[in-house]
């Protein structure tokens, strides 16, 4: 934040902060614990010779594709990095603790490469298989399945649940073990698999941190790697849809991109780039319905923040830690080996949800 919106949020005037970072003056007690709740740290922070510095702050993320131009990044995104970093630390030691060693996410690859062949070789480090992909009765189960294998297969797995589509999509968290995906939760189920086909791909380039948005080459070069893991060329061009599509003709129906994003598991936009990456349709045809698409985007969203309003809190907690990070906790809060007040803390939810958010993840488990 900066110095005047802090100020204001603890209702202190501008100078008094800035004095009190220069160190020409001190907080009293009362106002030390303002900011400390308004800047998420814990109030011993304060009191330490230095800043603490354990990892670079993150510029750049993928974002929605009509977002050309970089914002500043907001301390709600900036909160949803740190807390990344807290769980993937939290998570590594809990494992630790359990005598539990985290399977490694080996897949690498080059920018360059063939898509096609970076594509088949995330599908196998991810374990999954066609046949599973078209069983998936909903985009829901299927975000929900293209997770667990994302988990299995050594990546944590985050859902932020404070930020804007506008602001950022997902980011990642390159590392071993356990790198980090986080997607947005505002976005559609579709959208989030493939961000996190997306940035994996950040992950197998052995690139940290949040996508680039002024690499246009590794931004495009991962966007075609996630649209070729999702859509495989081979099924794609043998399924019904494209088979009985007139040959040569770069215009596709609504009805047919359905289908084609029903039958795999990705938007209808997410279909449309790879038909475009195949030399199926014009650049011009994307164009025209790219602009239908966001429209449709910005009324889905309205209607899942309003959803979401309404969902319990400890849905929401359980929905953003995941699985993975959710067994960790409850099984250590199992063994005694860390509190009530730090599984509240690892999962951002009052100690009073605890009970119901067991419930929750047992009913899922």
């Amino acid at each position: 934040m900066t110095v005047e919106v802090a100020a204001q949020k603890i209702r202190v005037k501008f100078e008094q902060l800035s004095s009190w970072e220069s160190g020409a003056s001190r907080p009293s007690l009362p106002q030390l614990r303002k900011l400390a709740k308004l800047y998420r740290r814990p109030l011993a922070t304060f009191y330490l010779e230095a800043p603490p510095t354990r990892f670079e702050a993150m510029h750049d993320f993928r974002r929605l594709s009509s977002d050309k131009i970089p914002i500043e990044k907001s301390p709600r995104l900036a909160l949803e990095i740190r807390r990344a970093f807290d769980r993937r630390e939290w998570a590594l030691e809990l494992m630790e603790n359990f005598d539990e060693i985290p399977p490694e996410f080996n897949a690498t690859a080059s920018i360059g490469e063939a898509v096609e062949e970076v594509a088949t070789r995330l599908r196998v480090a991810i374990g999954v298989t066609i046949n599973q992909q078209t069983a998936w009765a909903s985009d829901h189960e299927a975000f929900r399945q293209w997770r667990a294998l994302f988990e299995k297969a050594g990546i944590l797995t985050l859902q932020a649940t404070g930020i804007q589509l506008h602001e950022a999509r997902g980011f990642s968290i390159s590392g071993s073990p356990l790198p980090v995906i986080v997607v947005n939760i505002k976005d559609a189920p579709r959208g989030r698999i493939f961000t996190l086909l997306h940035e994996a791909t950040h992950l197998m380039l052995k690139d940290g941190g949040v996508c680039d948005l002024h690499d246009a080459d590794e931004e495009a070069f991962c966007n075609r790697v996630a649209g070729a893991a999702l859509f495989p060329k081979t099924e794609l061009l043998n399924s019904r849809v494209v088979k009985l599509h007139k040959k040569g003709d770069p215009t596709w129906t609504d009805e047919e991109l359905r289908d084609i994003s029903l039958q795999f598991g990705g938007s209808r936009e997410a279909a449309l780039v790879r038909l475009l990456s195949l030399g199926l349709t014009t650049q011009h045809f994307y164009d025209r319905k790219h602009r239908e698409f966001l429209k449709t985007y910005e009324q889905q969203q309205k209607k899942r923040e309003e959803v979401e309003g309404f969902a319990p809190p400890h849905v929401i907690a359980l929905s953003s830690a995941g699985p993975l990070f959710t067994s960790l906790v409850i099984e250590g809060f199992n063994r005694d080996q860390i509190t009530a007040s730090d599984v509240s803390d690892y999962l951002q939810i009052r100690v009073k949800h605890l009970k119901e958010l067991q419930g929750e993840y047992s009913r899922e488990a």
